[in-house]
């Protein structure tokens, strides 16, 4: 279940008993340690605090409706449908770390777009994982959906912009709906490797001027805060459009969609999916209240 141990706890504070300056105390130690972060539990405290004072609650039990306002309050900018309406082929450029589930959460893309009669074309863009490029085709494989790969062009092995350029004309060529372009993971830290895929965004646009129309970056729920300080990187390199939060299938503690949305309350970028677990149906579109109401079951 999502968010099943944050749940827990907070079904447990907020169970019952008066509402005073202990039970804001235990509330904000569970939401700190459930990854909500300190900008967002400060800002979730300080308008429960409010709602208490205007609407005169006195029971914990009152809180819990509250918060689940807060919540749904903090998390509905992140909602955003994704257009693909507005060229053909619509590109979209993958990027996060190793381990986030990048290329899982692409085969998992594949099948959710082929399941609105989209046409699909991968590339398999990700050039220095050994395993990348055999785990995208087995997806491929298994939606039935064709592969460009650095075997299959006449490039420089290893040169993920030249597969993604190859697979961008093939999908003009074909007349894809969407082509999905995988690409290396890195660490925000790892600035050459960055620049690098810079360069595999620009030779996008060169191929297609208005793309890649999405550049969507995979995080991983378990890594906590780090995913904050990764969203903040890769949008100064490629100006992030959308987000996939992957492993929200219970051993992850969630709260780290709170502390994206706070980080980017002026400005959020839209968490256009979330997988829940391991099967290729399990990457679901972000439904905020749905998410919220989860959180409580």
């Amino acid at each position: 279940m999502i968010w099943g141990k944050l749940g827990k706890r907070l079904s447990g504070i907020l169970g019952g008993g008066k509402i005073d300056e202990n039970l804001y105390e235990e509330l904000e130690t569970v939401l700190i340690t459930a990854d909500v972060g300190i900008d967002a539990t400060t800002w979730l405290l300080s308008t429960l605090r409010k709602q208490v004072k205007k609407e005169g609650l006195t029971d914990a039990t009152q809180l819990k409706e509250a918060l689940k306002e807060s919540l749904l309050i903090l998390l509905a900018p992140l909602i955003r449908p994704l257009d693909l309406s507005i060229e053909k082929p619509f590109v979209i450029m993958i990027t996060g770390v190793n381990g986030a589930g990048k290329t899982t959460s692409i085969g998992k893309l594949a099948h959710y777009f082929q399941s609105q009669e989209k046409s699909i074309l991968l590339a398999a863009g990700d050039t220095f994982r050994a395993a990348a490029r055999e785990q995208l085709i087995i997806w491929g494989k298994r939606n039935n959906i064709s592969v460009v790969s650095q075997d299959n062009n006449h490039q420089q092995k290893g040169d993920s912009a030249a597969v993604i350029f190859d697979a961008v004309n093939a999908a003009k060529a074909r007349n894809i709906d969407i082509l999905l372009a995988d690409t290396a993971g890195r660490l925000a830290t790892q600035l050459h490797l960055m620049e690098e895929i810079k360069k595999v965004k620009r030779v996008i646009s060169k191929a297609i001027p208005s793309a890649p129309h999405e550049v969507l970056l995979v995080l991983d729920a378990n890594t906590g805060q780090n995913t904050v300080n990764q969203v903040r990187a890769f949008d100064d390199a490629l100006g992030i459009t959308g987000l996939i939060l992957t492993k929200l299938d219970g051993t992850a503690k969630g709260g780290v969609i709170a502390a994206i949305a706070m980080q980017r309350q002026q400005n959020p970028i839209p968490l256009y999916f979330i997988g829940t677990g391991e099967g290729i149906e399990d990457l679901q579109p972000f439904d905020a209240r749905k998410f919220v109401e989860t959180l409580f079951d």
